[in-house]
C-alpha cells in the first residue's frame, strides 16, 4: 500500500497549509517601500513592539538571540528566547524558539521586491499552543491567536512604514499624558 501525500503547490500567501513544510499560517502585505528598508526595520527586533500589538517587549541578547515577552489570553504573558536560524539581508529572516519556551514557535518573514509597488512581505508563523487545540481556541476567543494577529500586525507595519504612524481610534499613552498635563 502506498501512502499518498497531498501537496499544495499554491504560493505560501494563498496556501491553506502555510509554509513549505505545510505548517504555520501565511499572511502577506505589499508595502510601498524598498525591500532593503522594510527588511532593516523588521530586522531590528526592538522595532517590533511598535506595530505588533501582542508584544510587551523584546530584549536583544545578541545578533541572533532575543528574549520575547508576549501577551496571552486573560491578561497573562508568555516568554521565550528565540534564535535567528536564517538571515538573508533584504530577503529573509527565519527564527525558532529555544528549548523551554512557554509557547514553542518558529517562523519566517520574506521580503520580495515588487518593483514600483514596493515590497511584498510574507510572514509564516507556526506555534504549539499550551493545552493544544483548546489553547488555540482560547487564544482565538481573546484575539491573541497568531494567525489573527499576524494579519493585523502586517497592516500596522504597512501603515507605520508608509505614513510614519499607526492609525488608531484610541489614544496612545503619550497622547493621553500630553492631554492630562
Amino acid at each position: 500500500m502506498t501512502d499518498k501525500v497531498q501537496t499544495d503547490d499554491a504560493p505560501p500567501t494563498t496556501s491553506k497549509h502555510g509554509g513549505e513544510d505545510g505548517k504555520g499560517v501565511a499572511r502577506a502585505v505589499t508595502i510601498n517601500k524598498p525591500a532593503a528598508e522594510v527588511y532593516a526595520y523588521f530586522r531590528d527586533f526592538a522595532n517590533l513592539p511598535s506595530f505588533m500589538d501582542n508584544i510587551v517587549r523584546i530584549d536583544i541578547l545578541d545578533h541572533t538571540r532575543s528574549h520575547w515577552v508576549v501577551k496571552a489570553p486573560a491578561g497573562e504573558t508568555v516568554e521565550w528566547d528565540a534564535r535567528v536560524t536564517e538571515d538573508q539581508p533584504g530577503r529573509l529572516i527565519a527564527w525558532t524558539s529555544e528549548e523551554g519556551a512557554d509557547v514553542p514557535n518558529r517562523g519566517r518573514v520574506e521580503f520580495r521586491d515588487a518593483g514600483a509597488r514596493g515590497t511584498v512581505i510574507t510572514a509564516i508563523i507556526d506555534y504549539d499552543p499550551p493545552a493544544g487545540i483548546v489553547g488555540k481556541l482560547i487564544a482565538k476567543m481573546f484575539q491573541r491567536e497568531p494567525a489573527i494577529q499576524s494579519r493585523r500586525d502586517l497592516r500596522r507595519l504597512k501603515q507605520l512604514l508608509e505614513t510614519g504612524e499607526v492609525a488608531t481610534s484610541s489614544w496612545t499613552k503619550a497622547q493621553h499624558e500630553k492631554e492630562v498635563a
